[in-house]
């Protein structure tokens, strides 16, 4: 009798059990890659990060840019106290990091910009804007706050795009 319960059970198993396991998803095969442009950011943080397996293209995420010096030390901050020329440079960086991954500024689809001056709104616009020339321009969080990674540091920016493959 014994014998014939475990043969039972053992074919309720296999009748309920392994079909269920069968129709689970399996994980999705994303392929992540993480990039440092600049040889201050190594060891620290990614600059950009790439993401493919989606669907039909790849994903651009940049941390984010602001005007510390590429070729410079860590902390070494480019046009002291001019928002537009830290705003220009960061853009400049972006739109490069941008092409590097076979991207521009048409792929972007979402922007988050951090000022420690909300008075320099009307300017960072106009400098966003200019950057973006006649690419359409994507969703934007504009968030003021009270510092950013470096005191010198007047404006940062992430940036989001999406390429076809």
């Amino acid at each position: 009798m014994r014998s014939l319960s475990a043969l039972m059970t053992t074919a309720v198993v296999c009748v309920v059990v392994i079909p269920v396991a069968a129709q689970q998803p399996s994980a999705p095969a994303f392929e992540k890659k993480e990039y440092t442009h600049s040889a201050w950011t190594k060891g620290i943080f990614s600059e950009a990060v790439t993401v493919k397996g989606f669907g039909r293209g790849t994903m651009i995420f940049l941390a984010g840019v602001g005007a510390e010096d590429e070729n410079g030390p860590r902390g070494n901050i480019r046009h002291h106290n001019d928002l537009v020329a830290q705003c220009e440079y960061a853009f400049d960086k972006i739109k490069r990091v941008l092409a590097a991954h076979g991207a521009n500024m048409n792929h972007v689809v979402k922007v988050t910009s951090y000022l420690t001056d909300m008075k320099n709104r009307v300017a960072y616009g106009q400098c966003l804007s200019r950057n973006f020339g006649t690419a359409p321009l994507p969703v934007h969080t504009l968030i003021g706050v009270a510092s950013l990674a470096f005191p010198e540091m007047m404006v940062e920016t992430d940036a989001t795009a999406i390429t076809p493959d």
